[in-house]
């Protein structure tokens, strides 16, 4: 079982960072209530494609739990029946979480793909729990990280739904990233832990206290990110135009773009310091390539607005970032002095 654990514990980190990418697609097409229950969506297990399949329709069989749409409202079926020619309320409740009854089967497939990796992510992080039990003899802090983390991966579902209950409050979904990027993190851990084979490298304190601190710039510069969104979220919900929606900008806007600065500079410096003394960091050349990525999509939504597919890309860069940069603060933890 020993030699299946890597393998399964690297897809279910892929499959974290697939969900990631699912949510910013989410949040780039304004999908996060295309399913307004959960964990089924309008109680279904595969949702509608068309809106008249959550009208009320004459001779349906509905089961407990299905959803339909009634004078701009949500209504939930309370037992199992077949409709009647006449709407007979005592067959429905009204759907108390929020209000929120409008069906777009383009932002209810979105948000339904979203949910479905989440569900496959964490599908494969309990895989990889059952494998980690081979190392019970010897490194039984295996087992423990991974139940952590399919504990967080429970937390995820549970605070995606609430998430949606609260109709997408903004802190609830910055909580949810940060939660994901806490996942990502044990994972890595759990990934370099387990492999026998180190590359010993050169020490450098310069390079191990200014990579400690890069990590601690994105970590910081993803905080103000999730304010700015939180700003453009609420001008969006308001149905302005593209064209003003960093017109007048809130949320610390300038704060974020100003932090980007002292974001590159650090990064440039490990890039320059590892090349300089050949300490055979690669991951930072990647750190420096995805962070050119990052400052161009933030250019591209500040100048262009947000063309297609820029809030993605800005979002799934920085988590990407984040990631390489912790697996280089593990690495930088097994070292010989030169």
């Amino acid at each position: 079982m020993k030699k299946w654990f890597l393998p399964s514990a690297k897809t279910a980190l892929i499959l974290v960072y697939l969900v990631i990418v699912a949510g910013a697609l989410v949040r780039m097409t304004g999908s996060g209530m295309g399913c307004p229950d959960w964990p089924k969506c309008f109680g279904y297990y595969i949702p509608p494609t068309e809106e008249k399949e959550l009208l009320y329709t004459t001779g349906k069989e509905y089961s407990k739990g299905q959803v339909i749409i009634k004078d701009e409202t949500l209504l939930v079926a309370k037992d199992h029946f077949v409709a009647p020619a006449n709407f007979e309320r005592t067959h429905w409740e009204k759907y108390t979480k929020h209000d929120y009854a409008i069906f777009n089967p383009f932002h209810t497939w979105v948000e339904y793909l979203n949910r479905l990796v989440g569900a496959l992510a964490g599908i494969a992080c309990l895989i990889a729990l059952v494998f980690s039990f081979s190392f019970w003899k010897e490194k039984k802090q295996f087992v423990f990280l991974n139940l952590f983390i399919c504990f967080l991966m429970g937390f995820q579902a549970w605070l995606g739904k609430t998430v949606v209950d609260s109709v997408l409050n903004p802190y609830k979904i910055t909580t949810h990233m940060l939660a994901a990027l806490l996942i990502v993190a044990v994972q890595l851990y759990v990934i370099y832990a387990v492999q026998e084979k180190k590359k010993a490298r050169i020490l450098d304190n310069e390079f191990k206290w200014i990579l400690f601190a890069a990590l601690g710039f994105t970590l910081v510069q993803i905080l103000f990110g999730t304010q700015v969104r939180e700003s453009v979220d609420s001008i969006v919900e308001a149905g302005l135009p593209k064209e003003i929606w960093l017109q007048n900008p809130k949320g610390g806007f300038y704060t974020h773009r100003s932090f980007s600065i002292l974001v590159v500079c650090a990064n440039i410096f490990l890039f320059w310091r590892n090349r300089k003394l050949n300490l055979g960091f690669t991951k930072i050349n990647w750190v420096v390539a995805l962070l050119g990525v990052e400052i161009l999509s933030g250019i591209a939504m500040y100048y262009f607005n947000f063309p297609l597919g820029s809030q993605t890309i800005h979002i799934v860069m920085a988590t990407l970032i984040f990631g390489l940069q912790f697996y280089l603060v593990l690495e930088n933890s097994k070292k010989i002095t030169h």
